[in-house]
């Protein structure tokens, strides 16, 4: 089995996603210069050699939920204009809205999470292992797990695809990025929920969108 050290390690050299690392792993005998082939040889690799290129093309999509309940505005940047009226990369484009619409990410990764936000929320997940008893060493482990929760629940980049659960939107995006040739870069978003932030009665209209498009 693929220790969380070789795929930590195998994803910084390849750029791949943490599951592709880790089944290339286990594919390969936890065999480092095969895994990186593998991941060659699958396509999957070459999205970190793209990714300092700049994507200044693409497109800006629109999705409105049925009803007109949750709207989602979103730019996705690629590098010609070839790529960006290609269908392919239309639906891809497509499906992060419909994603967004769905899960309600406020950031696109973690490196746009403020430390302070996140040193906040560490004590109050501190706070909450040592009132339920853990010892502070036992207390400390947990939060971290806890934090990668937390990214994963408002990172787009960090959360589960609706319509495949078992790949990241990072690891969707790498997917694309190797097909399509070209660096793709999520650039911005904004979601609208009618009446937010309003005080009426409460729908779940994330999980609404959700169970439709999957």
């Amino acid at each position: 089995m693929a220790s969380a050290q070789s795929v930590k390690e195998l994803r910084e050299k390849t750029g791949a996603g943490m599951m592709d690392c880790k089944k290339a792993l286990v594919q390969c005998n936890d065999d480092m210069e095969k895994a990186i082939e593998f991941l060659r040889e699958k396509g999957l690799a070459a999205a970190s050699k793209k990714s300092g290129r700049i994507a200044a093309e693409g497109i800006v999509e629109s999705y409105i939920h049925l009803g007109g309940k949750i709207g989602v505005l979103l730019e996705v940047n690629c590098e010609t204009d070839f790529v960006a009226k290609n269908e392919d990369f239309k639906l891809f484009v497509k499906d992060i809205a419909m994603h967004i619409a769905a899960s309600n990410p406020l950031y696109i990764s973690k490196e746009e999470v403020s430390e302070d936000l996140i040193e906040k929320e560490k004590s109050i997940l501190k706070a909450q292992a040592l009132n339920e008893g853990k010892p502070e060493n036992i207390a400390e482990k947990m939060v971290e797990g806890r934090i990668k929760k937390y990214y994963q629940e408002i990172c787009l980049l960090e959360q589960a695809f609706v319509k495949d659960p078992d790949k990241t939107i990072q690891q969707l995006l790498n997917e694309k990025i190797s097909i399509i040739g070209e660096n793709v870069k999520i650039r911005r978003f904004a979601r609208f929920q009618m009446g937010e932030g309003l005080e009426k009665k409460q729908e779940n209209f994330a999980e609404e969108v959700a169970n439709q498009i999957k």
